[in-house]
């Protein structure tokens, strides 16, 4: 049919016929993509031989909740785990905002080039509102994200608290098994007190900045107990001098704790992810720190220490998740919280009633 735009009165218009028998397509039409699912001997098969691809689902697996993925991927740690424990793990931990993401890629891009093969697990805060994620530390990784011999696995926090998700000694084990020589965990940051994470790694590095008043930490206990060793980031630019006082100030508040376990004396270090300079000397501190706890027999004994911990702390996670899950005790539980909301009875006897519950019922 000629339309009549085209017509010769009608200057400098044109219709064109456009194409013929277009395939119908239906625009809400939804398409399925057939999950690939994996057995635990394919999962451990890949892992092994560096599949990159299969890692990162075998990590998903682990971080999932559904009861038939974690029988899975229980089966995939335990035949990975033999295979664990040949790598050097590193905590890095400090304030929002002390440029943890930007340190990591500094670091990370010089172990790469020196031939090391670099796992990154950087702990997402999760919202307590939506409990999402925002996982956008693999974005600013611009550079790491590049090195073929980089992993990098962003993970929600989903309200763990120390900084770390539930499933991350698990992940490293994975990583551990894949090859990974050097494990990088990036905490979320939460402040005073991140016990899980110290519990999960060899050397545990406290990044500090100037100029938001961090200087005061210095005094205080916590997490600069834990530290192994202290680097003031940002140390470029005009921030150069107020570095290195930051610097004495922390020396000399670290004088007043009392000698660690392993022996060792922490340093702190001044560097500038921006400027790559005193990146090297961190990690030369990490490797002397590593010899020296290997040497006096303090490696091992901390690790032996952290899968104790762990040990309970996976008890724990059970005993609560046993206990929330029941559907019997769902129902004892909204009971229980309405009587305490019509202040029929106290939220501690409302307590013990439960647990007595929940214990006779066993």
């Amino acid at each position: 049919m000629e339309h009549p735009e085209n017509d010769k009165k009608y200057k400098g218009l044109m219709v064109n016929e456009g194409v013929q028998n277009l395939p119908s397509v239906n625009p809400y039409a939804t398409f399925h993509r057939q999950k690939r699912t994996h057995s635990a001997q394919e999962y451990f098969e890949g892992i092994r031989n560096g599949d990159i691809s299969i890692l990162g689902q075998a990590v998903t697996l682990v971080e999932s909740s559904l009861p038939a993925d974690q029988v899975i991927a229980q089966k995939v740690i335990e035949l990975c785990l033999p295979f664990a424990g040949d790598s050097i793990r590193v905590g890095i931990t400090g304030v929002p905002g002390a440029g943890k993401s930007t340190f990591i890629e500094a670091l990370g891009t010089e172990l790469c080039q020196q031939g090391k093969h670099l796992a990154v697990l950087a702990i997402d805060p999760s919202s307590e509102r939506s409990k999402g994620s925002i996982l956008g530390d693999k974005t600013r990784m611009n550079e790491l994200s590049t090195q073929a011999n980089a992993f990098i696995r962003p993970s929600p926090s989903a309200g763990s608290l120390g900084g770390v998700a539930r499933k991350t000694r698990e992940t490293i084990v994975l990583c551990e098994a894949a090859g990974f020589d050097t494990i990088l965990l990036e905490t979320v940051g939460v402040g005073q007190s991140e016990t899980a994470a110290h519990s999960m790694v060899d050397y545990f590095l406290l990044l500090q900045v100037t100029g938001t008043g961090d200087e005061l930490q210095g005094i205080k206990r916590g997490i600069m107990e834990m530290s192994d060793g202290i680097a003031i980031n940002k140390c470029d630019g005009n921030n150069i001098e107020r570095a290195h006082a930051a610097r004495v100030s922390f020396k000399n508040a670290l004088m007043l704790f009392p000698p660690s376990q392993s022996g060792w004396t922490p340093d702190v270090i001044c560097c500038s992810s921006i400027d790559h300079t005193g990146v090297q000397d961190v990690w030369k501190n990490i490797e002397d720190y590593i010899a020296f706890v290997k040497k006096n027999g303090f490696f091992e004994h901390n690790r032996t220490e952290q899968s104790k911990y762990w040990m309970f702390e996976t008890i724990n996670a059970a005993l609560l998740n046993g206990f929330y899950q029941n559907e019997e005790m769902q129902k004892l539980i909204e009971q229980a919280e309405q009587q305490v909301l019509n202040n029929e009875i106290s939220s501690f006897i409302a307590a013990n009633n439960l647990l007595d519950a929940y214990n006779k019922k066993k």
